[in-house]
Parts: C-alpha cells; structure tokens; sequence
C-alpha cells in the first residue's frame, strides 16, 4: 500500500502528465484541483498523529541517550582522573538539569557529594524537555557517585517519561528505564513483553514515572 505522500506525489505526477500532454488535456479542470487538495487534507489529517507520535518517541529516545551518556561519562572520568566524580541534580527534579563536577574535598560530610569552590565542575546539562520527567529512586534521589575504580555509590534505577497527561504513569512508549548496577555500568530496562513498558532486572514492571520504587 502507498504512503500518504506516495499517494499524493502519484496523483501530481498524473496531473502534470496530463498538463504536458496537449492531445490528452489542455489545462488542469477545477475538478481535478478540489479532488487533489481534498485528497491532500485527508492524508494529511491521518499522517499528524503519527508525525507526533515520531517526535515524541525520538525526544524520549535523546533524553534516554543524553542520561545514559552522562553516567557513562561520569564513570569514565573517576577510572581516568582517580577521583570521585559526582553526578547531582542542580534543582528540585532530575529533569531540570544535573552537573557533573569531580568531588575534591570530601573533608567533611556537608562538603560530599556537592559542589564547592575546591572541586572541579566538568560538565553541566540543561532541562529535559517540557514535560518529561527524569527521577531516581531512593538510592539517587539527589546524585550518583562514581569512585576512581568505577564503582558507583550504590545501585538502582531511573526512569525518564513523557510525562506530558501529568498522571505520572508509565503507558506504552513513553518511557525508560536506565538501571546501574553493582558495578556502577548503565543498561536499558527491556520490554520482553513487548507491551510498550520497560521491565527491571526481576522481570516487573514500573509502575510510577515520579514515586519510587520504580
């Protein structure tokens, strides 16, 4: 079957035959103009939803891939650096931006895990897009911690939504589900059930975009 555009392109294509064929058609009739543009609002009425759908998916996709990136990065600079590198949200929510800084001073419990005039700042991320959401469970409620052997302060999960209906659900689609485990590495949640919603490593569910256990 064609595509919109196919069926479209297909029609024109017949039309201008016709137009530069003189023993065919002289010129093109205000019938086959209505016909063409009615045509054309129909395909074109069908094809936004899923054009939007695409948009979504792709920014759901480049939010995941910008998270999983990050963590990767911070790992990869403790190993390089020895040091402990931090990854900390810079506001209230995950998803209104984080920073990745190596924690120098670690003197005393106030100074951990936050940043400070003798630490190093190496990188800083915006906000995700209007109405995804990005949180930790209770393990990173606040940062992620990555130690020079690339161990991470403890292990959990994220999960990243297009949060836009704000019910905080997980419907099919819409979201990820980022896990680091023991070792402080970074894989996607699976879908073996195929039904549009990622799975923990125990085989369940999410059940939340913002409340954990994830």
């Amino acid at each position: 079957m064609l595509s919109g555009g196919a069926l479209i392109y297909s029609y024109w294509s017949y039309l201008l035959f016709m137009q530069n064929a003189p023993h065919l058609a002289l010129s093109f009739t205000l019938v086959e103009l209505l016909i063409t543009l009615a045509i054309a609002a129909i395909l074109l009425g069908l094809s936004i939803p899923s054009f939007t759908a695409l948009i979504s998916s792709n920014r759901l996709s480049s939010s995941a891939n910008t998270w999983i990136t990050t963590l990767n990065y911070a790992r990869s600079e403790a190993i390089k650096r020895n040091q402990q590198v931090v990854v900390r949200k810079t506001l209230t929510n995950w998803e209104q931006g984080w920073q990745v800084f190596v924690d120098i001073d670690r003197s005393t419990v106030a100074r951990q895990n936050v940043l400070d005039s003798d630490d190093i700042l190496l990188r800083v991320y915006a906000a995700l897009p209007v109405g995804f959401t990005l949180r930790g469970n209770q393990n990173f409620s606040n940062f992620i911690r990555y130690k020079p052997n690339g161990v991470s302060s403890s292990f959990g999960s994220f999960v990243i939504c297009d949060n836009r209906d704000g019910n905080n659900l997980p419907e099919p689609y819409t979201s990820k589900l980022i896990t680091v485990n023991a070792a402080g590495r970074v894989h996607l949640g699976i879908d073996a059930n195929i039904n549009g919603i990622p799975e923990r490593d125990d085989g369940s569910e999410i059940v939340s975009c913002t409340v954990s256990p994830f």
